[in-house]
């Protein structure tokens, strides 16, 4: 305490001690005894209120130490499973060193394709993302002391190069390398790019990379085969400068089905790792394809983003044309995307509504919203005259297909100029339109159905940005791409009284994302929650069938099949409640992106520990690492002192002290007849 509160506490004393002295003994005669007791409740109660109202404090100083957390952080993937025992024993030799645990917290992790905080290891992980590994346990213990022992082969098959991630200087990294860190001659298949869908009696593209590890000049030969006939052969050479090869050609559809392509490099006279030689893709031939048409007499860079994203599926093609069209060009098309239509649309619009040829109404700054008025009679649009820009918000309540993966949030605003005032008839909103913030009853995209005749309007343009900010976010297309795609296939399905709808891939590298999903609408064409979907798989190998149900996630059911090795499979959906079924299937291709690495990559290691201010250790260096990181004047513990502020006495203990003080003097005051 200060000295000012013990003067103003002696003060009190003295206070209340004065109070009492002349209450009690100026005008007393008598009863010494029992004035000195009443006078003494009285001077406790006083200078307990004194006391309360001074509230006097005294500091306390708690001394703690603080230790450096170690976080040792071990790969599960199958590529390092043949290390398991030394990654078992240098764990063991970490958790029990008396030093590493006077000096640290240690906490064990794992990774694989993700983070995980148990310490088992199984090493069955399929994938390895040491850079996401990394970035976790850096938010984790951004504002700690802490350091990273890493046990890996270094082999990366997913994320980031982490040879050039930046950790934060709190958290250097010490990474142990596992496996054979020898360099030994390989020849490998990098990646095959092939189209997932072809068309039959067309060609179709392969791309194969081919890379050599290796000091010697070699020759080998690249054979591509289509359900194990050699279709095409090229003999290569290799050398230390000239250590990869893009091979090209153009493979036939002769007939419709999935077809299996291997691609296989011939092997080294003593190479040792031969699982990378090879490498089998599919592809699917099919025998049908939309022609999708978009009509516009301006030039606009919507019509080039609507073009890539429209081919995106090999199963349509496009046809860019200006208006007025003859009929036989209107035959030619069975998906119209009329863009920012005008008077010269007319013959088109007679076209659409005589064949009920479904269509894409693309609306902007350019559009005639008169002419658009009279051509067409559900629809009321008022044009203010006013640019705006128009922001997207995803309708979570749209049901006519699965939107669920895709999200608009913070994609660039569209431009329009009028908005719709009057529907006179069914529509389904995908997009809402939402201007400052607010977001208003006009939609800014949706589909209609009237009378089995399928449209779908958009009510701004400036498309283009959309599919840009697609690729800047996710580094692709994809989120633009499927979500027109999505569109295109329901507009271009003449079934849309389908109320069971099955999505799936019929062809799946390795069985890690094999999913089936479903949507089930009831009569009412309005997604039913309460469906009970069974899925029955039947392996074409073995006949062995599996049942099991559909789960509900979000608005589709779905079937996580990860367990399933390759082969080809049948499934058949099948509604408990209805006679309703659907039928399919798909191959799951022989593919594990782990057993294609036969050396440990120790340089990337270094790379990463010098950049973060760790430093590289073989698993015979255990010790050596031990006494690194325990001499390191970094992961010293830190002496930190906590200065706590406390009252010197309870301020229930003086409430009660005073309550008793003042009800004991009372009562002896009655009990002896005094007032």
């Amino acid at each position: 305490m200060d000295t000012k509160t013990v003067l103003l506490i002696i003060l009190a004393g003295i206070s209340a001690l004065a109070v009492v002295v002349f209450q009690y003994y100026k005008y007393a005669k008598k009863r010494r005894n029992l004035s000195f007791i009443l006078s003494f409740l009285r001077f406790i109660a006083l200078f307990a209120i004194l006391l309360l109202l001074i509230n006097p404090k005294f500091s306390k100083e708690v001394l703690t130490l603080e230790k450096t957390n170690l976080i040792v952080l071990a790969d599960n993937s199958s590529s390092v499973a043949s290390d398991q025992e030394a990654i078992d024993q240098i764990v063991s030799s970490l958790k029990e060193n008396n030093n590493i645990t006077d000096q640290f917290n240690v906490s064990e992790y794992r990774f694989d394709a993700n983070l995980s905080d148990s310490d088992t290891l199984d090493f069955h992980g399929k994938n390895t993302n040491i850079a996401r590994a990394l970035t976790s346990i850096g938010d984790i213990y951004a504002k700690t002391n802490s350091a990273i022992v890493m046990l890996t082969d270094g082999n990366q098959t997913l994320g980031k190069d982490y040879s050039f991630y930046s950790t934060n200087e709190k958290l250097p990294v010490f990474p142990i390398v596992v496996g054979d860190t020898t360099s030994y001659e390989d020849l490998r298949v990098d990646q095959v790019n092939i189209n997932r869908f072809a068309f039959l009696k067309n060609k179709y593209p392969v791309e194969v990379y081919v890379s050599y590890n290796g000091d010697e000049n070699v020759t080998s030969s690249l054979s591509v085969q289509v359900d194990g006939r050699v279709v095409y052969r090229e003999n290569l050479s290799f050398s230390n400068n000239e250590n990869s090869k893009l091979v090209s050609t153009l493979l036939e559809a002769r007939s419709v089905g999935t077809k299996s392509v291997k691609v296989t490099i011939a092997p080294l006279e003593n190479e040792r790792n031969i699982i990378n030689n090879n490498k089998t893709v599919a592809v699917e031939v099919i025998d049908e394809k939309v022609n999708v048409g978009i009509i516009s007499e301006i030039n606009h860079p919507d019509i080039g983003a609507l073009v890539k994203a429209i081919e995106s599926n090999e199963q349509r093609s496009v046809s860019i044309k200006k208006p007025p069209l003859t009929t036989q060009e209107l035959e030619e098309i069975d998906l119209f995307v009329l863009y920012q239509p005008s008077t010269t649309f007319r013959t088109v619009f007679e076209y659409i509504e005589r064949s009920r040829a479904a269509a894409i109404m693309v609306n902007g700054t350019h559009t005639d919203w008169r002419f658009f008025g009279s051509v067409q009679k559900h629809y009321e649009v008022e044009d203010n005259g006013i640019i705006q820009e128009v922001t997207a918000v995803l309708n979570a309540a749209f049901s006519k297909y699965d939107i669920s993966e895709h999200s608009f949030e913070g994609y660039p605003p569209l431009e329009s100029s009028a908005e719709l005032i009057g529907a006179y008839g069914a529509n389904d909103v995908l997009l809402n339109m939402r201007i400052k913030g607010v977001t208003m009853e006009s939609p800014l995209m949706f589909v209609t159905d009237l009378d089995n005749h399928k449209k779908a309007y958009i009510m701004g343009e400036n498309l283009w940005k959309w599919r840009m900010h697609s690729y800047r976010e996710n580094k692709d297309f994809k989120n633009f791409d499927d979500f027109f795609g999505k569109l295109m296939v329901y507009l271009s399905d003449n079934d849309s009284k389908e109320r069971l709808q099955v999505d799936y891939r019929t062809v799946y590298e390795g069985s890690s994302d094999v999913k089936i999903s479903a949507t089930y609408f009831d009569e009412a064409f309005v997604f039913d929650p309460n469906a009970s979907i069974q899925l029955n798989i039947k392996d074409k190998d073995n006949g062995v069938s599996t049942e099991i149900p559909m789960l509900l996630k979000g608005n589709v059911y779905e079937a996580d099949l990860s367990n399933l090795g390759e082969g080809q499979y049948d499934f058949t959906l099948t509604l408990k409640e209805e006679n309703r079924s659907k039928s399919g299937s798909f191959t799951i291709l022989d593919f594990d992106v782990e057993q294609q690495f036969l050396s440990s990559d120790y340089r990337k290691l270094e790379q990463l520990a010098n950049i973060s201010g760790g430093r590289l250790f073989f698993p015979s260096e255990t010790e050596n690492l031990i006494e690194n990181v325990t001499n390191d004047q970094r992961f010293r513990p830190i002496q930190s002192s906590i200065k706590n502020v406390v009252s010197l006495i309870d301020f229930r203990i003086l409430l009660g002290l005073i309550a008793a003080a003042l009800a004991l003097e009372w009562f002896i005051r009655k009990y002896n007849g005094l007032t």
